[in-house]
């Protein structure tokens, strides 16, 4: 394939070169020598041989950048940290009708799990530059191998405090290639307690960050299976939601990666189990201690992580951090209406009664939620002693959602 075009040429794409701290590389090298234009950040310019001719445009306001960039006639040079196809400026310049021409360095994520010693191929990059920092908190809180891509006012501190008593180990990686590089491991309370240099890459490590070998990356991040069976997951006396009402909850739910969901009444946990299958992060809340324990011990059995909190809902809520979807397994009007009030973008609630039917309907109605409902009265195959086939009715179970 041939790339680019001689440096300086008419119509010359823009030449975006990544920084890592080491030497340009020959051809980025001669990429810059030729530019008349060079934007990137102040370190940037002030650590490369910008040509004298060259005029220079500090990277700060990135839309009044990639305007003159745009605008720029002979050869233009775009000076980005590590990668800058990865999360990087590439995107914002293509979006532009811009053509680019890419040397990349070492991207951050790469160089930082290399100074901590791990492999990343297994690990989720999320960003909280410019974007929510709740749903890059939600992966830290869900995977066992986590790397962040921070920003001035969501970085190592504000998640690692995010996080709360969650065990993890954190990686602080700050100016990665600079004379102050600085690689720091330590936990999410100490973390939380310091301030860090600009710029930085966080990683967010289980105890046993390594899920196993695997074949693609980032690895699958949705079960093979879902709406399991009962005897999939501990339970007492059969309080547990059955595989079919688990399975449409999780279609009105949708729980992914970057969510938090709340289970309500969570029982043996199986809501909450299969939510974090799919890589959300879940809050599991029930009354019962022993049910507690017996959630945390399917969500080890299943290989997944709960946050399970001991309380009465709607009680306990104003402390939990705020949700995406919540399952109400339990409660009735008084938690559904409560769930709503946080301004999750569905909820579902789980009824055994009818005539709680209308009162939970209303609640998510009166809370601008579009609703919709199911009486799920499924019977199973069964044996009869001649080996034909029979069906079994379970007991019916009423389904109300709310959409918003």
């Amino acid at each position: 394939m041939t790339r680019g075009r001689d440096a300086g040429a008419a119509g010359a794409p823009v030449a975006v070169i990544g920084v890592d701290g080491r030497p340009l590389a020959p051809r980025a090298a001669a990429l810059l020598a030729g530019a008349t234009l060079v934007v990137g950040a102040a370190r940037h310019l002030d650590a490369l041989p910008v040509p004298d001719r060259a005029a220079r445009h500090v990277l700060g306001d990135v839309t009044a950048a990639l305007e003159a960039t745009g605008r720029h006639e002979g050869r233009a040079v775009v000076l980005a940290s590590g990668d800058p196809g990865f999360f990087g400026i590439v995107r914002l310049l293509r979006e532009r009708g811009l053509r680019v021409d890419v040397e990349p360095a070492v991207s951050s994520v790469a160089a930082a799990f290399a100074r901590a010693g791990h492999s990343w191929d297994d690990a989720v990059v999320v960003s909280a530059h410019g974007r929510d920092p709740r749903r890059a908190v939600n992966a830290c809180r869900a995977l066992p191998k986590v790397a962040v891509l921070t920003a001035p006012g969501c970085g190592p501190a504000e998640i690692a405090g995010a996080l709360g008593d969650l065990p993890r180990v954190l990686v602080v990686a700050e100016r990665l290639g600079a004379p102050g590089e600085r690689v720091t491991t330590c936990t999410p309370d100490e973390a939380a307690a310091r301030t860090w240099a600009d710029p930085n890459v966080l990683l967010v490590l289980a105890a046993d960050a390594s899920p196993g070998r695997g074949w693609a990356s980032p690895r699958r991040l949705t079960p093979s299976r879902w709406g399991l069976p009962e005897e999939s997951y501990e339970h007492r006396d059969s309080m547990i939601s059955k595989a079919e009402v688990r399975a449409l909850a999780l279609a009105h739910l949708g729980p992914g990666l970057g969510d938090l969901v709340w289970d309500l009444g969570c029982g043996s946990g199986s809501v909450a189990v299969e939510c974090a299958r799919f890589g959300a992060a879940v809050v599991a809340v029930d009354r019962d201690p022993a049910q507690c324990e017996r959630a945390r011990r399917n969500a080890r059995d299943h290989g997944v992580e709960l946050s399970v909190v001991r309380g009465d809902a709607p009680a306990c809520l104003p402390d939990l951090p705020d949700p995406d979807a919540v399952f109400a397994g339990g409660g009735g009007p008084a938690v559904v209406a409560a769930a709503a009030a946080r301004g999750a973008r569905s909820v579902v609630a789980a009824l055994a009664a009818v005539d709680r039917v209308a009162p939970v309907r209303d609640a998510l109605r009166a809370a601008s939620y579009e609703v919709g409902g199911a009486a799920l009265t499924a019977s199973r195959f069964g044996g009869l002693p001649d080996g034909s086939t029979r069906l079994v009715a379970a007991n019916p179970v009423f389904l109300v959602w709310g959409h918003r």
